[in-house]
């Protein structure tokens, strides 16, 4: 058959317009809402929430094709191509139609992160690419052992099933055999944890194999045994890629990526920031001024890295800041980590300290009231607005007597002016 006439009657080619105006038009929500603007990393992390929609879709388009072979009985003709040679004509314009609605994905994240000009991270791509192929190749082995009606809808409830549910699972390496950690990924102080695209990538590679196997020598034993143990292969390398990864693939970008200047205090900012870095600058250098002036000490840097060094200080802040937000984002940089035992679930009193205090060292540094409303709960901007009639001396003994009491598991705060519990 020739290859026009392959794509013609595919059920790829005729899916394929369904399946991009779904992800356009469905899916667009979820694939803008919380991508991070300008960068690259986290638009091709979040187009991959397609997947758990584009794999059914290849999954029930290779079951059709294989059975329609198996209407054909083309088994039972002694063909001179090998079976893998007469499937793989078929299922290209499947596996086309899925890379296709995987770039409409991509474009769709793309275009709502403007990420301008560069590339999609190509190890996300690939594990993609791997995933479909797999998802293909299984749903073409069905489709030979069941008639369409049993083997394309059984194949596409398995198919997303088996890609979207894992990720609301706790045993946390199944989630990321089918990539269903990528899609967090990434803020723009995190890149990808390579293992998650190695686990993904052993498990995908597993399955693509046993299908293949399965395909070329049908159901005798040896190729049953052969597929067994190369999906128990991939199974087991993927687990074991995955050891000890969190719910999200992330690890911390490289703090060589920051553009610092050499001004007072020194800034560190992501590249991503380039449009807005004059403006972050000068707005954090006037939020600095004034929370020393209040006695409150900041570090001689403000960077945005995932873990700040020693004499450095988070400045948490991202793409698409406005300057009414940056007082904001300097003032979460100074309040103190959790402690372990509010990790561990033992009691941590100071936790009802972490909004007033917040609150007041944002509207120190400039914020306005308005733009607290939706970070703290009203009777803790109330309170921090109180504490700043106070005198400056009063002002930073209730400042420092609380952050003491943040920074430790027994100490409760006294949130009252006059040192009386709040």
């Amino acid at each position: 058959m020739l290859l026009r006439t392959i794509v013609r009657v595919s059920s790829g080619t005729r899916l394929l317009p369904f399946l991009a105006g779904f992800i356009v038009i469905a899916l667009d929500d979820n694939l803008s809402e919380w991508v991070t603007p300008h960068y690259w990393l986290s638009a091709t992390g979040t187009a991959s929430l397609a997947l758990s929609f584009v794999g059914p879709a290849c999954a029930g388009a290779g079951a059709w094709e294989g059975s329609r072979l198996r209407r054909a009985r083309i088994s039972d003709q002694n063909a001179v191509r090998s079976p893998l040679a007469i499937a793989f004509p078929l299922l290209l314009p499947v596996f086309v139609m899925g890379v296709a609605g995987m770039t409409a994905a991509l474009l769709v994240s793309a275009a709502a992160a403007d990420v301008g000009f560069g590339t999609p991270n190509p190890g996300i791509l690939a594990v993609e690419a791997v995933l479909l192929a797999a998802n293909t190749l299984v749903g073409f082995v069905l489709g030979r052992l069941w008639a369409p009606i049993i083997a394309v809808p059984v194949t596409l409830i398995a198919s997303f099933v088996a890609n979207a549910y894992p990720a609301s699972w706790s045993i946390l390496w199944i989630r990321h055999l089918v990539g269903g950690g990528l899609d967090g990924c990434c803020s723009v102080d995190q890149s990808l944890d390579v293992w998650a695209l190695v686990s993904a990538g052993a498990f995908g590679t597993g399955v693509c194999l046993s299908a293949a196997v399965l395909i070329q020598y049908r159901k005798t034993a040896p190729a049953i045994v052969a597929a067994a143990a190369l999906l128990a292969g991939g199974v087991a390398g993927g687990a074991a890629s995955a050891h000890g990864m969190g719910p999200d693939p992330v690890t911390s970008r490289p703090v060589g990526d920051l553009v610092c200047d050499h001004g007072q205090p020194r800034i560190c900012l992501w590249p991503e920031m380039n449009n807005q870095a004059d403006m972050v600058r000068t707005e954090s250098r006037k939020a600095v001024a004034r929370l020393r002036h209040a006695g409150v000490p900041v570090p001689a840097t403000l960077t945005m890295a995932d873990r700040p060094g020693s004499e450095e200080t988070k400045l948490a802040i991202g793409p698409g800041i406005s300057a009414a937000g940056v007082p904001t984002g300097v003032a979460a940089g100074l309040l103190p980590p959790d402690p372990a035992c509010s990790d561990n679930g033992e009691p941590y009193p100071a936790a009802d300290a972490y909004g007033p205090v917040g609150a007041w060292l944002s509207l120190t540094a400039g914020a306005s009231p308005r733009t607290l409303t939706n970070r703290v709960a009203p009777p803790e901007l109330a309170l921090a607005q109180h504490v700043l009639k106070q005198s400056r001396q009063t002002q930073l003994a209730w400042y420092e007597r609380n952050n003491r009491a943040m920074q430790a598991c027994n100490v409760r705060p006294h949130l009252g002016i006059n040192g009386s519990h709040g």
